[in-house]
Parts: structure tokens; C-alpha cells; sequence
């Protein structure tokens, strides 16, 4: 049975035109832009000089691709007090921390955890387009690079912060900003289910079941005490 895979290819990219760069062989090299057009097969026809108009439109074509890619890393306001780091190079990184809060936590039925609104501890979080690590805070204040950093108390992230986001559709590629960035990264984090623990390591002193039982059910504030401290300090996410 034949199976039409068009669909599944994506994009199609045709051939429109092509450059080729001329140079001498002078100790003061010459350049020289060639532009071909492409006919219905591919093939190059009709060279002629790249005129400046030419030129114009190709970098600015080229630079809105690249504001496109980067749009992330760039904040459409006054930068928040809560970001710490930003690094458009590469896949690009940045680092924020979020004070202590109230969110909507989802579990499987399985732990015995009812998905519920509770208290969290201060988090550092650390994302690339494709990847996102979180760990805790002890203090709510504003992290140096000397602040030390805990695990955080979360299933489904692995002793080193990275996080297993399961089947949670990432979407961060395509934010417009990076309060957009963030806030998209922050949302597939709590809206994934947690489920287990990774790694064979427990990211707090004590019981994590009990522990999210305690402060859900009861609604009680998140108690610091039972973080655990995995010998990273902020300056170790740079």
C-alpha cells in the first residue's frame, strides 16, 4: 500500500535564486556578486550583477529571519527584576528566578495527591529553546551568583535540574518576547502531571508524597527546611 508522505516533509523550499561570489587573485582582492534567477526545473538563467536593491532586500530578509529566531531573547519592556541572565548565542539561555507562590499543581491518581493550588518555594529556573532545568531557593530575595541552590521538590525532574517535560507540546520556540519566553516555560511546567521520581534520588529530606499531601490538603505554607542543598550555587547555571 503506497503512503503519501507530503505532508508529513513539512515546508517546501523552492529554488528562487542563486549568488556566486567572483574574486581576484590581486594582493587588493576584487569582489564581484553574480545573480542568477531559477527557471521552473531549478536550473540558473539570466546572470546579471546583484544590483544594490538586490542586496538591500536580501539582508533585510536575512535580519528579520534572525530577529525572528532571537524575538525570545528580547523584552518588549523594561526588563523584569526577576531575570538574571540572558544569552542569545547558540540555542540561547536564559536564567530567572520566580518569589515564593501559589500555583495549580496536576498529579496522577496513582500518588494519592490531589491536583490542587498550593504553596511554592522561591525557583531558579534555566531554559533553552528546547530544554528546561528548575531547582529552589531557601531565601526569597533576589539571588547573587553566590546564592546556593536546592533540588527542586518536584517529581519528574532529574537529580541534575533537567526537567522531563512527558508529552507537553513545547511551544517556546515560536514566542514573540522574552516575557513571552518565560511565561511559556513556566506554564508547560505546571500544567505537565507529575508522576515519578527520576534519577533514584529524593529531592528533599523526607517523604515527597507526604510532603505534598501535607501542604495541599492542609494548604499549608511550603516549609523550607526539608529542601536539600545539591552543591550548585547560581554562578554554576552561567
Amino acid at each position: 500500500m503506497n503512503h503519501d508522505i507530503t505532508k508529513e516533509l513539512g515546508t517546501m523550499y523552492h529554488p528562487h535564486s542563486a549568488l556566486v561570489i567572483y574574486q581576484s587573485k590581486d594582493v587588493n582582492k576584487v569582489t564581484y556578486v553574480e545573480q542568477f534567477d531559477m527557471d521552473a526545473n531549478g536550473n540558473p538563467i539570466n546572470a546579471h550583477p546583484l544590483t544594490t536593491r538586490e542586496a538591500e532586500r536580501l539582508s533585510k530578509s536575512l535580519n528579520t529571519k534572525q530577529l525572528q529566531n532571537n524575538a525570545c531573547f528580547i523584552s518588549k519592556s523594561i526588563l523584569s527584576t526577576t531575570v538574571l541572565s540572558i544569552n542569545p548565542s547558540g540555542q540561547g539561555k536564559v536564567i530567572w528566578y520566580s518569589k515564593p507562590q501559589k500555583r495549580h499543581l496536576f498529579f496522577i491518581d496513582k500518588l494519592g495527591i490531589p491536583s490542587r493550588v498550593a504553596h511554592l518555594p522561591a525557583l531558579v529556573w534555566k531554559a533553552t529553546k528546547n530544554q528546561l532545568s528548575v531547582y529552589a531557593l531557601k531565601n526569597t530575595s533576589r539571588p547573587t551568583l553566590k546564592t546556593k541552590l536546592y533540588y527542586a521538590p518536584f517529581f519528574n525532574v532529574y537529580k541534575n535540574g533537567g526537567v522531563c517535560m512527558g508529552t507537553v507540546n513545547i511551544k517556546v520556540v515560536k514566542s514573540s518576547s522574552l516575557e513571552e519566553f518565560i511565561l511559556e516555560w513556566e506554564t508547560h511546567f505546571f500544567n505537565s502531571y507529575f508522576s515519578h521520581l527520576l534519577d533514584n534520588y529524593n529531592p528533599i529530606q523526607g517523604n515527597l508524597v507526604s510532603l505534598w499531601q501535607d501542604v495541599i490538603i492542609a494548604n499549608k505554607p511550603f516549609p523550607k527546611d526539608v529542601l536539600k542543598l545539591n552543591n550548585k550555587t547560581l554562578k554554576d547555571l552561567f
